[in-house]
């Protein structure tokens, strides 16, 4: 794994774009590892959290479309979203709609919410916008807080 996050990091906002990618998707892979070894590496704060924002919100969207496919089974399989979670990120939306998607970045629910999304045929346009936003919210404190604590010592 250390070579894996040394290859990312090493591509920069490339890196960073991917490793995002691949954290937004229901792969176990964290991308605020990679976003903050970027950052301490001398990447600029403001292009790490856009690269990371963009490729974790396009993972959220696999995610999405997997759910708009309407195939449980498959989700199950290949995605690994249990059915236990998508009941969970059911009864939690419920009257809720598209927007909850701006909690798509918690961890474990978050997948489970945006592939229900899709199997309800939320407006992909309301989730992708809120999604994205909750998104770059959370990596932008991430960074934020990172920056403010090195800046203490």
């Amino acid at each position: 794994m250390d070579a894996f996050l040394q290859f990312l990091t090493e591509w920069g906002y490339w890196g960073l774009f991917l490793s995002a990618f691949l954290a937004g998707t229901v792969l176990p892979f964290s991308s605020e590892a990679v976003l903050l070894a970027c950052i301490g590496y001398g990447l600029h704060p403001a292009g790490a959290v856009l690269s990371t924002t963009l490729g974790n919100a396009l993972g959220g969207m696999t995610c999405y479309w997997m759910g708009h496919l309407g195939k449980t089974e498959w989700i199950e399989k290949y995605l690994g979203v249990r059915q236990q979670h998508l009941e969970r990120a059911d009864r939690f939306l419920k009257g809720r709609g598209a927007w909850m998607a701006l909690f798509a970045f918690l961890p474990v629910i978050g997948d489970a919410l945006l592939v229900l999304l899709g199997l309800m045929r939320a407006n992909v346009w309301v989730v992708a916008v809120s999604m994205t936003l909750g998104k770059l919210l959370r990596y932008a404190v991430l960074a934020a807080g990172a920056l403010g604590i090195c800046q203490l010592f």
